[in-house]
């Protein structure tokens, strides 16, 4: 019984390891840089052992998008934690998106696309990519009152915030922004008219 678990501890840090690697490889070359000989070739293994894991690379990139989507609720739920009032939490909520998507560049653009492909129709079966759109529809639902979450007005609002933060933050994550105190100033004000606007 012993000798399973260390096979499957030894498997399942293998497996990590892979989508550690994976994620350096971006970090320092890109996206487009990325293949199964280069993740061989930083652990240590052969190609084919990768593919024991993996079927291909866009399976390790849809691992990748299922950890960026964990890592995000975390930080959506942390930020909403922290405040009692709706708006307030919903002014948090976004400022935690924009702060993880630059503290993790690399998964964001996996996730949405950014500067790299996004296999949106895998994306969209994780279930991990519906947890900020409840997060969010929760709050946005809470401070109109709404109690319906599938109710298009929670649906519209939300992909209104959504279009704004994710277009401020793609064109910073392709270097066409401005300074970061003028990238945030014009985050908060854009947040803030959201929510004045619907909480009118």
């Amino acid at each position: 019984m012993a000798s399973k678990d260390r096979i499957q501890r030894l498997k399942e840090e293998t497996r990590i390891n892979i989508l550690d690697a994976s994620l350096q490889i971006v970090k320092e070359e890109g996206w487009q840089a990325l293949s199964m000989r280069k993740i061989a070739d930083a652990i240590e293994y052969t190609a084919p052992i990768i593919y024991e894991y993996f079927a291909n690379k866009d399976a390790i990139l849809l691992e990748l998008t299922r950890k960026g989507y964990l890592i995000l609720s975390n930080d959506l739920q942390e930020a909403k934690s922290k405040h009692r009032l709706p708006a307030k939490q919903l002014e948090a909520m976004w400022l935690a998106y924009w702060n993880f998507a630059f503290a993790n560049k690399e998964l964001y653009q996996a996730m949405f696309g950014v500067t790299t492909s996004c296999s949106c129709e895998l994306v969209n079966t994780l279930s991990e990519a519906e947890r900020p759109w409840d997060l969010f529809s929760e709050v946005i639902g809470e401070l109109m009152g709404i109690e319906d979450m599938d109710s298009d007005v929670i649906c519209t609002k939300y992909y209104t915030f959504w279009s704004v933060v994710h277009g401020l933050v793609s064109i910073n994550i392709l270097s066409r922004g401005f300074s970061d105190e003028v990238n945030r100033q014009v985050l908060k004000d854009a947040i803030g008219g959201l929510i004045t606007s619907i909480t009118k």
